[in-house]
């Protein structure tokens, strides 16, 4: 049978793209939901998104009992989640976009503007940039240096350096991933970043964490 894979449906993900992508990663049994009952039954869990930090969040905790499910299936049994983009910030404690926000808190740090330090830095943080790599905890090892496509004006800090996975600069080091026991987060968008993408996806329907 099949590994089934929840792509989790809030209202700000990019999901078409992400499932094609996944899709072709090697994926056979993926359902778009939001419905507790099915994300409880999923083998391995994506989380997209895009938009604000506030909006994405906002809309993940509208659908009854599907965080709780989130955190029973993650936290509680330990199957294979990737957080992409904003998927990835909600990791976080909180974010500072519109206002202070509660995250999921499963990966303690803070989501914060990137900062200007050099007029010629564009914010957003947007196209193609180095993903290089930071092996120091569970889950880093999925990721590998190359070039990924990113498109961010807010950037994931987290409380513990032993949580980041991978850096890129942009003016100055950006966290790239972060990774904890079965969890893996990644502010680019794997399905925008051609083979590298695929590749990265293709190693998360492989991963089992130890």
């Amino acid at each position: 049978m099949a590994e089934a894979l929840a792509l989790i449906d809030y209202g700000a993900g990019n999901l078409h793209s992400v499932y094609n992508a996944l899709m072709a990663a090697g994926a056979h049994h993926v359902t778009v939901t939001a419905e507790p009952g099915i994300v409880r039954g999923a083998q391995r869990i994506v989380l997209p998104g895009v938009g604000s930090y506030k909006a994405c969040m906002e809309g993940l905790s509208a659908p009854d009992g599907l965080i709780e499910a989130l955190e029973e299936r993650v936290l509680d049994d330990g199957v294979p989640f990737l957080g992409i983009c904003v998927g990835m910030q909600l990791l976080a404690t909180r974010g500072v976009e519109h206002g202070i926000t509660e995250g999921l808190d499963w990966i303690p740090g803070e989501v914060k503007p990137i900062e200007r330090t050099d007029p010629a830095i564009k914010v957003p943080h947007m196209g193609w940039n180095d993903v290089l790599q930071a092996r120091h905890h569970d889950g880093s090892e999925l990721i590998e240096e190359g070039e990924a496509y990113f498109l961010h004006s807010y950037h994931f800090q987290p409380d513990d350096g032993h949580h980041v996975a991978a850096m890129t600069d942009h003016g100055g080091g950006l966290v790239a991933a972060v990774a904890r026991d079965n969890m893996l987060g990644v502010q680019f968008h794997p399905e925008k970043s051609q083979g590298y993408g695929l590749a990265l996806l293709e190693r998360f329907l492989d991963w089992k964490p130890s």
